[in-house]
């Protein structure tokens, strides 16, 4: 089943509403960035201040990195464990991060080389749904063999075959971007262009997704957040084309707050 697009829908994120406070809209976890990708965790942090969580934590062990994050964005609350922490989503990945088991009953999303720790049941027993962020360079951490995907068409195929293998939500990064489902359902993205073709776009989709993702805490799907969430994105890097003659991450971000 191929989904509707998302291209003439005006309201992507959660309307909030008037007894709304920043638990009840979500708290987002974000595990991401390194010593030699320190700029991930500002990225990956600033998708998922611009999505629907009123809360968003930062998830690390170094001390550069939660001092990088806090003083960029100081509304942002740096832990160390997720241990007695409330999150209803949780970003993996972007800058190379990990994590060495997932929790249980909340959303995941997984971005880069710590996607190859779904093949040990160990790493996923109990987790609620997962998603998984690949570009086709990265299709290698799914055990997927390498091939050149040359149409459209092989792309929706191997997006159906990995979600339906893993059970997992995919969204294969690039040209229309594609998201599938394990149940079957698929959806390509109609908007993003190669604006979006750049380093750390993908750590900002990253951060968006788990941050649209809390809303599953109150029932609802999934597959339509991830796809909204990829819109949202796609608009602002539209939008970051028309403002700007060259465009990066941070202009991609900034526009994220206008679409």
């Amino acid at each position: 089943m191929v989904r509707e697009n998302f291209k003439r829908v005006s309201t992507l994120r959660e309307t909030l509403q008037s007894e709304s406070n920043k638990y009840s809209r979500g708290v987002v976890a974000v595990a991401a960035g390194s010593s030699k990708y320190p700029g991930a965790a500002l990225l990956a942090v600033g998708g998922a201040r611009l999505g629907n969580a009123g809360y968003v934590k930062f998830l690390s062990t170094s001390s550069s990195l939660r001092e990088i994050v806090v003083s960029k964005f100081p509304d942002v609350v740096p832990i160390t464990s997720l241990q007695r922490e409330r999150s209803d989503a949780l970003v993996v990945g972007p800058g190379g991060a990990k994590i060495s088991k997932l929790p249980s009953g909340i959303p995941v999303i997984l971005d880069g080389a710590v996607m190859q720790n779904l093949s040990r049941t160990t790493f996923r027993s109990g987790s609620g749904p997962i998603v998984v962020t690949p570009h086709e360079g990265e299709l290698r951490f799914l055990e997927e063999p390498a091939k050149s995907l040359a149409s459209h068409e092989e792309r929706f195929a191997v997006s159906r075959s990995i979600a339906a293998r893993l059970n997992v939500i995919v969204v294969l990064k690039g040209h229309r971007t594609i998201v599938a489902s394990p149940s079957g359902e698929s959806w390509a993205d109609e908007i993003g262009g190669p604006e979006l073709a750049t380093a750390g776009s993908g750590d900002i989709l990253a951060g968006l997704i788990g941050s649209l993702l809390v809303a599953c805490k109150d029932g609802k799907n999934p597959f339509d957040l991830v796809c909204r969430a990829v819109t949202l994105h796609s608009r602002a890097g539209m939008l970051a084309k028309k403002r700007y003659q060259a465009v990066t991450a941070l202009e991609i971000l900034e526009c994220l707050a206008l679409v």
